[in-house]
């Protein structure tokens, strides 16, 4: 009897052992660590499939590992299991393309080109299935990280595909833009861009791009993929029109396939690669679902100046070297839209459009500066002396204006802002100022020579000296301006560096006796003194007879004008302060909208401070027009 017990017991124990052995579900905990990487990692930012796709597979009894190593059989499996939901299905199988396209032994040569593209392809059209064409629509899915992680594999799928495409389109010129992948013959449609016309000599993906200068990347979270277009000359050829369009425009693919059904997209026969100017388009549909198109607002402007070449050809420029620049030329930040207003930035001396770096790419990256305003950008040569140039960039900027607009009556030709830096704060008043008979009268006062000079030669200089306010503007701001030049351009150094300068033959030939008859001193009938032909830095001069004149003209009364002045030691009186240029005194400007006083040096233009002052004028400039 105790035997017998003692067995049951034994068998009940054992049975207790056996059963807990066989446990179904066990628990652990999730440290903090692995909570994002639970939800969010996938192939995309790690080595593994994700959690669902690997949840998915195990439902039709597959496991991810050999999955992530050889994709297709698993592929075809996940297509042939029902009943699954599509969403399951469709993101499981995008994910396994993604595997496969950036893990595949393709090989080299075309074959291994064509068989990574189809890859890709395949991953761009599995996850558009599951964004436009399962059970829920985008909006249902708002919140869900799965939606996320599907937008991605889609985002860089089409990044990747898109730039295939590009490189095979610049070795084979004259060829139109298409493509077969498989059984699908993919277009390329570019209408609705302003290059459509132009090769591409590069695509780059704006996700590949890291810069030095630029403090923010201003971007636009969405569907498609954010590329930069380089499309300058091959020959390296310039243009002699006034304007010209930055030549890496930004730009958003988007991959869309043919039908209105699930089964129909999954095997659609054709597709079109759209182009998009994040600029102008903010959303795309499919059917009645309407998402937001991704975009990149910085990528382009940064790319353009990395390779621009500025900091060299701006000094060989002031130096009169043969690299430089010898006429304005008005660049636009994006391609020409009639319905927004512009921003007209001029740089200062031995400068470049690199100096509005950070201020042009926060314009751009505000969404509502961005929604109303253009940017466009002086860039002139800072050698010339200022008549010169303000009548040159008025030219330059009247062409532009001619070519976009000749009525006058769009939108982006009314209501400008102009802001100016530096020396290009002094042209910027100049276009925004009326002399009538000032100048002259100032300069030739006492000087009975230069008056009749003046009167013998009125057809050559009347256009320097004489001209009105641009009627377009109706807001300035002035950086660091010497509107009343600056001792600085006397000192030993200035005038060392002044006596390098070097202006265009051509322009001393035309100009440099009137400039020297009108800015030297008066000589006897033998001429003892020689006047020689001033350049920019004389220009800035307190003492100069251009820059005294200017400085008392009235700017035009329709204008809202503000001063952002650097001062570099936050002690003692402001009106004893400067830049290390530019002294307060000179800066200053009686009934100013604003003024705004940085503790910075002359370059302050860049500073967070300066910038926030111009998005904060410019946001006002805004609710005033409502």
């Amino acid at each position: 009897m105790l035997v017998e017990r003692w067995f049951v017991r034994a068998v009940l124990l054992g049975a207790i052992v056996l059963s807990a052995g066989c446990a179904m579900v066990t628990v652990g905990d999730v440290s903090p660590r692995d909570y994002i990487a639970q939800r969010r990692g996938d192939i995309l930012s790690g080595r593994h499939l994700s959690g669902q796709t690997a949840e998915t597979l195990a439902m039709a009894g597959l496991d991810d590992e050999p999955c992530e190593r050889a994709p297709l059989p698993c592929i075809d499996a996940l297509a042939a299991v029902s009943p699954m939901a599509e969403e399951r299905r469709q993101s499981a199988i995008a994910e396994l393309w993604l595997a496969r396209a950036t893990r595949g032994e393709f090989g080299v040569g075309a074959p291994a080109e064509l068989a990574r593209d189809q890859a890709y392809f395949e991953v761009a059209r599995h996850a558009y299935a599951y964004l436009f064409f399962s059970e829920r629509d985008a909006s249902a899915r708002a919140f869900e990280d799965r939606q996320t992680q599907v937008r991605d594999y889609y985002n860089y799928a089409v990044q990747q595909f898109a730039i295939d495409l590009g490189h095979r389109a610049r070795e084979r010129p004259g060829v139109a833009l298409a493509t077969d992948v498989g059984s699908t013959h993919v277009v390329v449609d570019l209408h609705s861009l302003s290059w459509a016309n132009e090769r591409p000599r590069e695509v780059v993906a704006a996700s590949a791009l890291r810069f030095n200068g630029i403090r923010s990347t201003y971007r636009r979270d969405g569907l498609g993929a954010e590329l930069v277009v380089d499309v300058r000359p091959e020959d390296g050829a310039t243009t002699d029109r006034a304007y010209q369009a930055m030549p890496t425009p930004s730009a958003t693919a988007f991959l869309r396939f043919s039908g209105d059904t699930l089964d129909e997209v999954l095997h659609a026969r054709d597709a079109v690669l759209e182009g998009h100017d994040p600029f102008r388009d903010a959303t795309v549909s499919v059917g009645n679902t309407t998402v937001p198109l991704a975009g990149n607002f910085t990528a382009g402007y940064g790319l353009w100046l990395a390779r621009s070449g500025f900091a060299t050809q701006s000094l060989a420029t002031l130096f009169g070297r043969s690299r430089g620049i010898s006429q304005p030329r008005i660049y636009l930040m994006q391609p020409y839209d009639p319905n927004r207003r512009v921003i007209l930035l001029l740089h200062g001396l031995a400068s470049s459009p690199e100096a509005w770096v950070n201020v042009a790419n926060d314009i751009l990256g505000d969404e509502r500066l961005r929604r109303h305003f253009q940017v466009w950008q002086v860039y002139y040569p800072t050698n010339m002396p200022l008549p010169l140039n303000n009548r040159a960039i008025r030219d330059a900027f009247a062409r532009t204006l001619a070519h976009f607009d000749p009525g006058g009556q769009a939108v982006a030709s009314q209501h400008m802002v102009i802001i100016g830096h530096s020396m290009g704060g002094i042209l910027a008043r100049l276009m925004v100022s009326s002399s009538g008979d000032l100048i002259v009268n100032d300069i030739t006062q006492g000087n009975a020579r230069k008056k009749a000079y003046i009167a013998r030669r009125a057809r050559d200089i009347d256009p320097y000296l004489r001209f009105t306010a641009l009627p377009n503007f109706d807001e300035a701001i002035f950086i660091a301006a010497p509107h009343r030049g600056t001792d600085f351009a006397t000192n030993r150094l200035s005038r060392l560096l002044s006596n390098l300068i070097r202006l265009p033959a051509a322009v001393v030939t035309r100009f440099g006796g009137m400039l020297a008859d009108l800015a030297g001193d008066d000589g006897d009938a033998q001429g003892k003194k020689v006047a020689l032909v001033p350049n920019s830095i004389d220009n800035l001069r307190a003492d100069d007879a251009f820059v005294r004149a200017a400085a008392k003209l009235p700017i035009d009364p329709t204008v809202r004008y503000h001063s952002i002045i650097a001062r570099r030691n936050p002690e003692g009186p402001l009106e004893d302060s400067d830049d290390g240029l530019v002294p307060y005194w000179s800066s200053h400007l009686a009934g100013a909208a604003s003024e705004k006083v940085i503790v910075f040096g002359h370059s302050v233009q860049e500073t967070p401070q300066a910038v926030l002052e111009v998005r904060r004028i410019l946001t006002e400039n805004l609710d005033r027009q409502r």
